[in-house]
């Protein structure tokens, strides 16, 4: 199976994750010449920007972790790009979260895993 393939697979496990945890799907892999955001919802009255992260095994370290500095300024201008696209407004309250998967199928969130850079 190829990364890509793969990568899609965690996404939905991702995106059923979140739904049980209350989040409603917008959209996902949203895309733009900016970057790409991998689920974009809603929980509460935050618009949630999610990246998923995957790892096979533990010597990659753990998913959590893997949105470094580069990525969360790629995934912020991602995000402002969909807020302009869909009409809203600065204001509209946003939040990044991280969904972490490991090859044992543990699923962990993190949420308002970094600011707006």
């Amino acid at each position: 199976m190829n990364k890509r393939t793969v990568g899609s697979e965690q996404e939905r496990v991702a995106a059923d994750y979140l739904k049980g945890q209350g989040y409603v799907i917008r959209q996902m892999n949203f895309r733009c010449r900016s970057g790409e955001i991998d689920i974009v919802a809603s929980e509460g009255r935050y618009l949630v920007f999610v990246e998923v992260k995957y790892r096979s095994s533990g010597s990659a370290g753990d998913p959590l972790e893997a949105v470094g500095p580069k990525k969360q300024r790629q995934i912020s201008r991602t995000a402002a790009v969909y807020l302009h696209m869909h009409g809203l407004s600065g204001d509209t309250p946003c939040r990044f979260d991280v969904v972490g998967i490991t090859g044992d199928g543990t699923v962990r969130l993190l949420r308002n895993a970094f600011d707006y850079c």
